[in-house]
């Protein structure tokens, strides 16, 4: 098969598009032809400095395609469904084997585009506002990088929810596209101390919830935009700024939480996170849900897709087809 690969870590012109073996169907898993590549903010990092094991390295978190094959042991897919699939690597190619229990069936009234988008942003937005940051109808709620995946569903579930939604974003021109999708109030970090923007719009309160994916100084300003009793949960490092040690002396006397989060970990421990990330492909299906595609690159153009992911011009996912 083809693949976008790499021998060592670095910018995206590291990728070379090269024939690789199959990837090998054990008793437990399902074999796709990749028809749609979600690039994730993960892969991109792991693309500049990530641990790399057998070489070439095929990165990628997240893709959907027709399956084409089943283990010994796969009772919940056949041949000639439609499945997204999520893995520690290995979306960016034309085939891809993962285990049945970090695979989906895409349900009718979605697009194999559409789902090769959902799992990981919409399964982490969800635990980022409801299981680890408990928030509740009435309550406000601050998404850092509100365009991309992470933020884009988050917004939908926090505004679905009753809460007062305020994002950050690049420009004024991307916050205006978030209205359509419940944003309340926008705040352009290019222009504006996010810290003072959120205390202005809350008369000084501050929010109850935030999803941080920034990381660095932005996950510092976030303690500092914390309500009493308010809880902020990390779960990137997408800023790419080097981790800071973080003063965390205001956190006691205002009753706070700071939770870091991973998706992978929770799907691997339960079954809870799978079932919640099946809910969100019927819940796109039925149409009370959306997701946003910026553009589609060809998967031998990976250099490319990474490119414009990195230059924070994508309003939404980004695809590799092959």
């Amino acid at each position: 098969m083809k693949a976008a690969v790499y021998y060592e870590t670095g910018t995206p012109d590291v990728f070379r598009y090269e024939e690789v073996p199959d990837p090998a169907v054990g008793p437990d898993d399902i074999l796709i032809e990749v028809e749609a590549v979600s690039i994730e903010g993960g892969d991109t990092l792991n693309r500049l400095g990530g641990a790399i094991g057998l070489t070439p390295h095929i990165v990628g978190y997240q893709c959907a395609g027709t399956v084409t094959e089943v283990g010994a042991d796969v009772h919940g897919f056949a041949t000639g469904d439609r499945a997204v699939t999520v893995g520690v690597d290995g979306s960016h190619a034309e085939r891809r084997a993962v285990p049945q229990a970090f695979a989906w069936k895409i349900p009718e009234g979605v697009s194999t585009d559409e789902a090769a988008c959902v799992p990981v942003p919409f399964g982490t937005a969800d635990d980022c506002l409801f299981e680890f940051g408990r928030l509740q109808p009435g309550e406000t709620a601050l998404i850092h990088a509100g365009a991309g995946g992470v933020g884009i569903a988050a917004i939908q579930m926090a505004k679905r929810a009753g809460a007062r939604v305020f994002a950050t974003a690049s420009s004024d021109q991307r916050l205006e596209r978030l209205k359509d999708l419940g944003l309340d109030e926008g705040i352009n970090y290019a222009t504006h101390d996010f810290v003072a923007e959120a205390r202005r719009l809350t008369d000084g309160r501050g929010v109850d919830v935030i999803v941080d994916s920034v990381g660095g100084r932005t996950l510092q300003g976030s303690l500092s935009a914390l309500a009493y009793r308010g809880r902020c949960v990390t779960v990137g490092d997408a800023g790419r700024a080097p981790a800071e040690h973080l003063d965390i002396s205001t956190m006691r006397p205002n009753n706070q939480t700071l939770s870091g989060y991973f998706l992978g970990a929770e799907l691997l421990m339960a079954p809870r996170a799978y079932a919640m990330i099946a809910g969100h492909l019927e819940a796109i299906a039925r149409g009370e849900l959306r997701v946003v595609i910026d553009r589609a690159f060809p998967l031998s153009d990976a250099a490319g897709a990474h490119a414009y992911i990195e230059s924070r011009q994508a309003f939404g996912r980004v695809l590799l087809v092959p």
